[in-house]
């Protein structure tokens, strides 16, 4: 029962977290010019639009998974600084889930310190519990999507910004990054990447915490 609980729990975290990732990427090449994925209806936070039912089912079963990719066409981004609004687009999945992390948390700490009897109950601790993991998961999420391979954010960061994607490697990497993205997560690998960069961000959201309170 405990483990069928803590699943539910996990559930706003999780379609929070996609649904605002993906909307991000969506909205930002939009303002950019770019309506590749406006046209799609992907510049929405109906959760149906963004969710791919396999990746969801991945990231509550095993711990990982992944939304439907916006569509970006690069070549329809107007005005000048063309880079940086490549490179944008691509960080603002992760931009935002620091932000909905970062709101969660003061929302989680703010209740807790001016109505703590709203977690006092059974009900209210599934409540804290719920807030925890929306904090939690799109942290996880930000640092997942922050490791340079393909198809992941980070890739396509780096990529951006140093003009790898103008190389013979970018594309072997592109082809093949989904094995080895794969390989890196059976074998426990990631979780050495995860960790510290998860204790990091939970770190700098404490300290914003404490500037606040």
């Amino acid at each position: 029962m405990d483990f069928i609980i803590n699943k539910i729990l996990v559930l706003p975290g999780i379609i929070i977290g996609l649904t605002f990732h993906e909307y991000a990427h969506a909205k930002t090449a939009s303002v950019f010019g770019d309506n590749t994925a406006k046209n799609e209806g992907r510049v929405s936070l109906n959760p149906m639009r963004h969710l791919d039912i396999i990746g969801f089912l991945c990231l509550i079963i095993a711990g990982f998974g992944w939304g439907k990719p916006v569509p970006v066409n690069s070549y329809n981004i107007t005005g000048k600084n063309r880079k940086f609004k490549e490179v944008m687009i691509s960080a603002a999945g992760v931009i935002m889930n620091f932000f909905v992390a970062l709101i969660f948390a003061v929302v989680l700490v703010g209740v807790s310190q001016k109505a703590p009897q709203l977690f006092a109950s059974e009900a209210g601790n599934y409540l804290y519990y719920a807030l925890y993991y929306i904090c939690y998961i799109n942290i996880v999420l930000m640092i997942f999507n922050l490791i340079p391979i393909p198809p992941l954010d980070g890739f396509n960061i780096v990529a951006e910004i140093s003009s790898f994607n103008e190389t013979e490697l970018y594309w072997k990497l592109l082809r093949y990054g989904s094995f080895i993205l794969i390989l890196l997560l059976v074998t426990n690998v990631i979780d050495y990447i995860l960790t510290p960069g998860i204790n990091g961000v939970f770190n700098l959201i404490n300290m914003i915490l404490k500037l606040i309170f």
